[in-house]
């Protein structure tokens, strides 16, 4: 699995420069089987990222534009009458990686379509329900700065998404090099490295890497800390600290390991618990911030 990371890594990297951790993150949480939402200013290569990832696995890759007027007909799909009959019309949903650009555009009830296709993988029309593709995958972006014509997730939303990742500017050389490479983006030489039946094969195997009782208490032990934070309303769930396991067993297969050590703990802790940390008001208007948190835990709690 280490050369099929380091695949995608170089064949994403013909159009991404840099964020590589961005990468691997989003790579362990298909593994994982989980989802992942991306935050980041406009124009940080939210979406190109996505698109390069599906390119590189050889998934089926739809988009959808979240805007104010989305139905949540137009995510699922509906029943449309044809010829005497009622046909099923199967909306973007039905795919294997779905990019939600700037899911927080749209109103809750368009969200909320997303919430049974993210638990379950299979989303229901008119009374019955229809199976979703077994490698499906929501990759959502997020604008962190604006504030009029958005809709904030609601936490029952945001806890679907097994990872946040925070996608951030790139350093000066970077963008003298992501200037370079606009006519080879165009062109999009990004090819599959790998395939369906390779990572399906990938998911029964992260059952297979080993997690020893210590880093099980040293992932608790951490999610426990958040929830003592004196700055925070509501800290990390159990569903928190299963993110942080999975995400850590998903990254260890990609090393080319059957066990998790504490450093990938420790990689993957701001990925599974940034977003599901609510601070109080008091702590906001004082400028912490939820990675604040999930630092201090990371540094209170002693890795076995």
């Amino acid at each position: 699995m280490t050369s099929l990371l380091e695949k995608i890594l170089e064949e994403t990297g013909k159009v991404v420069v840099g964020k590589r951790d961005v990468i691997e993150t989003i790579v362990a949480t298909v593994v994982a089987g989980g989802h992942v939402l991306l935050e980041g200013v406009p124009g940080v290569a939210k979406t190109l990222i996505a698109k390069a990832v599906a390119s590189s696995l050889g998934l089926e890759f739809k988009r959808i534009q979240f805007v104010p007027d989305l139905l949540p007909s137009d995510v699922t799909g509906g029943m449309i009458w044809r010829e005497g009959r009622f046909e099923l019309f199967r909306g973007p949903v039905f795919t294997e990686i779905l990019l939600a650009d700037e899911i927080n555009r749209a109103p809750p009830k368009t969200q909320a379509a997303l919430l049974q296709a993210m638990q379950e993988r299979e989303v229901t029309i008119m009374g019955t329900t229809y199976k979703l593709p077994p490698l499906f995958t929501v990759i959502a972006t997020m604008n962190p700065v604006e504030y009029e014509g958005v809709y904030p997730l609601s936490e029952a939303q945001i806890d679907r998404f097994m990872a946040k990742v925070v996608v951030g500017y790139p350093t000066v050389e970077e963008t003298v090099k992501i200037i370079d490479i606009q006519r080879e983006i165009e062109r999009w030489p990004v090819k599959p490295v790998t395939g369906r039946e390779e990572l399906l094969r990938a998911r029964r195997q992260l059952w297979d890497v080993h997690v020893n009782d210590n880093i099980k208490a040293y992932a608790a032990l951490i999610v426990e800390a958040t929830r003592r934070d004196p700055r925070v309303l509501l800290g990390g769930s159990p569903r928190a600290a299963i993110a942080m396991i999975q995400l850590a067993r998903a990254y260890a297969l990609l090393e080319g390991r059957d066990y998790v050590l504490p450093d990938d703990i420790k990689k993957m802790a701001h990925p599974a618990l940034d977003h599901r940390i609510i601070l109080k008001p008091e702590a906001r208007l004082a400028g912490a911030t939820p990675s604040q948190v999930v630092n201090s835990a990371l540094e209170t709690v002693e890795p076995p």
